[in-house]
């Protein structure tokens, strides 16, 4: 019966970790919009308790360190694997929440209401997503901040592309105050509408990408597995400090794969318009100025 070394088990978790780092040299952490903290704790339990039973198992059955950890790193990385789906899925609900939220708005100032009241009566019609936002943009309007510094931190705050151009729009209106402006939130509304139209059809398409992504991690990771329980002959050799240190290779290569089939199927946010707090309003501005 194959005995497990008591230095194996860090030696598999330093390689493990060794393969971590490398694909984090590689392609680097995407940010990430801010979850709140109990939420993110509940989520890092709930992986840490499955990556614990996922590791225990594949060492009982396999003996081998090295895909113990490499269960570890795939059951952090798993939600990965589906290519950004669910962060795209949120940045269309945004885009539709913001599009109804600028009819709402662009109907509220045809009521002959001026800008700083039409943005508190808009809160009513908003959706879920964006009532937070504009509550504490009302409430930055009571604390007599500027409407413009305040449409900032707006923009900021839903950190959307989208959006940027909708704050632009207020920015300049509320600095200039130029005619025109219920036309303009009327073409961003429609312009926002299209997009969200072609968002869905790009994702309708990378569905398909990203379930083959998935279905090529299982299908591996079920033959490896059947070869560990149906034919242990085959794989004995790894069982040995050289076959360990194979698998580390081949668990990199394997890393590799899933890493780049992944990047095929993420969700590239494009570049906002506004950035930062305060200046991009004040860039604006100027621009818009000196254009007039």
């Amino acid at each position: 019966m194959f005995t497990i070394d008591p230095l194996a088990l860090p030696a598999g978790a330093a390689a493990g970790a060794g393969i971590f780092l490398l694909f984090l040299s590689l392609y680097g952490m995407r940010p990430r919009p801010a979850q709140p903290r109990r939420h993110l704790v509940k989520a890092l339990t709930t992986r840490t308790a499955i990556a614990a039973v996922a590791a225990v198992l594949v060492l009982v059955v396999t003996g081998w360190p090295v895909m113990a950890v490499g269960a570890v790193l795939l059951v952090f990385a798993w939600r990965g694997l589906s290519g950004g789906a669910a962060e795209e899925r949120a940045a269309m609900r945004r885009l539709e929440g913001l599009a109804a939220w600028t009819e709402s708005l662009r109907d509220t100032i045809a009521g002959a209401a001026g800008l700083e009241q039409a943005i508190p009566s808009s809160i009513r019609a908003a959706a879920p997503m964006l009532r937070p936002h504009l509550r504490a943009l009302v409430d930055r309007l009571h604390t007599r901040m500027a409407l413009p510094d305040a449409l900032a931190l707006f923009a900021d705050e839903l950190d959307d592309p989208s959006a940027d151009l909708v704050v632009a729009a207020l920015i300049l209106n509320s600095r200039l105050r130029g005619p025109g402006l219920r036309d303009v939130l009327g073409a961003l509304a429609v312009s926002a509408r299209e997009e969200l139209d072609m968002r869905r059809r790009v994702e309708a398409e990378r569905r398909s990408t990203r379930r083959s992504v998935q279905i090529v991690v299982i299908t591996a990771l079920a033959f490896a597995g059947l070869l560990v329980v149906f034919n242990p002959s085959y794989v004995s050799e790894y069982h040995s400090w050289l076959g360990q240190a194979v698998l580390v290779v081949v668990a990199g290569l394997f890393g590799a794969g899933f890493a780049w089939m992944r990047r095929l199927a993420r969700f590239d946010k494009p570049a906002r318009l506004l950035s930062g707090t305060g200046k991009p309003a004040q860039q604006l501005v100027e621009t818009g100025g000196g254009h007039g």
